[in-house]
């Protein structure tokens, strides 16, 4: 299955938010995935590995996807998934990652700043360490709940401003990153079934090393 370009503007706000204003227009994380090993590794994410299950059978959007280990999981799980990233060099990657472990999944190249979730068609939505800007996450988070079908589920988990501390993977900068407050208040319109920050290891792949704090959601739309 190919890879579909959704839109071919992709922002710089999304892309690169440590980049000056009026600097030159970049992809990092093409240049960060251009590369044979896999910088998050090639197995799911351990959160997603214990919680998939909240997900019912059908239709799965991975938002920030990378290089495709969760979305290929949930393929072997017999979702049917679809993955969205700006990097075309990371979704390339986990068609790849597909084949070889011999399940489909569909690729989207899109900014989600403006990209269309839909309306009532994701039976379970997955966000495993998207993290945005301040405004860009408020937008992004406020379409979650209208995409997901009654009764889907959002398993979220993201770094929490303590990971600084740690500096074993995540964003410098403390306005991209989630505390429970922050999640209770973007998704008061879906139902709770847990939220949770805690400090775990977080062992994926070169990008992800060691002791990690975290914050980890499933939400639940009836």
């Amino acid at each position: 299955m190919q890879t579909m370009v959704v839109r071919s503007k992709i922002t710089q706000t999304f892309l690169n938010p440590f980049l000056s204003s009026g600097g030159p227009v970049t992809n990092p994380w093409n240049t960060r995935f251009d590369r044979d090993e896999y910088v998050y590794g090639t197995e799911p994410n351990a959160f997603l590995l214990q919680s998939f299950k909240q997900i019912p059978n059908g239709r799965v959007l991975c938002l920030g996807e990378g290089e495709g280990r969760n979305a290929v999981f949930l393929a072997e799980q017999g979702y049917e998934v679809v993955a969205v990233d700006a990097s075309n060099v990371g979704l390339d990657k986990a068609q790849r990652l597909a084949e070889t472990r011999g399940v489909q999944i569909e690729t989207r190249v899109a900014d989600l700043t403006d990209y269309d979730l839909g309306q009532e068609q994701w039976q379970g939505i997955v966000s495993i360490f998207c993290h945005l800007p301040p405004e860009l996450r408020q937008s992004v988070h406020a379409r979650i709940a209208p995409a997901l079908a009654p009764q889907g589920s959002l398993l979220l988990e993201g770094y929490t401003p303590d990971q600084l501390a740690h500096g074993t993977g995540g964003p410098p900068s403390v306005e991209m990153l989630y505390h429970p407050a922050m999640l209770q208040q973007d998704f008061a319109n879906l139902t709770i079934n847990w939220l949770e920050a805690k400090v775990r290891d977080v062992t994926e792949g070169i990008g992800h090393t060691g002791t990690g704090a975290v914050v980890q959601l499933i939400a639940r739309k009836i």
